[in-house]
């Protein structure tokens, strides 16, 4: 078998759909399709398999997310900033607060010169959880990426983050 070819292509869903479409519009460059299409399908099994640790904690992925995102930045936030930072829309930001105040995850306070305002900040068992659930999570998350050696996680990181980057930088929009 000759081996001077390159990496040999993955086998994975994607592939037997990439295939399929080949052979229905051989004309079509799918390349894109086996990319995003990775990255689609990687971040769904990701999600189906709900991150261990969170639904042990009782939390979904976007909770952790507005705990993680007021732990980290370290000081109150405004519901539009934590949208802005976990990329959710207002409503459901709303909502992920209200359920995690009534468990005594986080306070709201409103603003003092702005009534239509909020604050938010994590309570002291709010910061207990995410400090405790963090290590486990970092834990599970390096489980999932163990098949891949260190020096290709961080490839693929770096090109995840190119891509990121430009996405972020068009705001979505795809250049003509």
């Amino acid at each position: 078998m000759d081996t001077t070819a390159g990496p040999i292509a993955p086998m994975d869903m994607m592939a037997a759909v990439v295939r399929q479409w080949q052979a229905v519009h051989p004309d079509l460059d799918t390349g894109p399709m086996e990319i995003i299409g990775r990255i689609n399908r990687s971040a769904a099994l990701l999600q189906q398999a709900e991150d261990a640790p969170l639904r042990r904690a009782g939390l979904t992925r976007p909770e952790f997310d507005v705990l993680g995102t007021l732990r980290r930045t370290g000081h109150e936030l405004t519901p539009s900033e934590i949208a802005r930072e976990t990329f959710s829309s207002g409503a459901a930001v709303t909502k992920r607060l209200k359920q995690l105040a009534e468990r005594g995850l986080v306070e709201r306070r409103g603003d003092t010169r702005d009534r239509r305002v909020a604050h938010v900040r994590l309570t002291d068992a709010g910061r207990d959880l995410v400090d405790g659930l963090l290590p486990r999570q970092l834990a599970y998350e390096a489980m999932a990426l163990s098949g891949i050696d260190l020096a290709r996680q961080r490839e693929l990181s770096a090109l995840l983050g190119e891509l990121l980057g430009q996405l972020e930088g068009r705001l979505g929009v795809p250049r003509g």
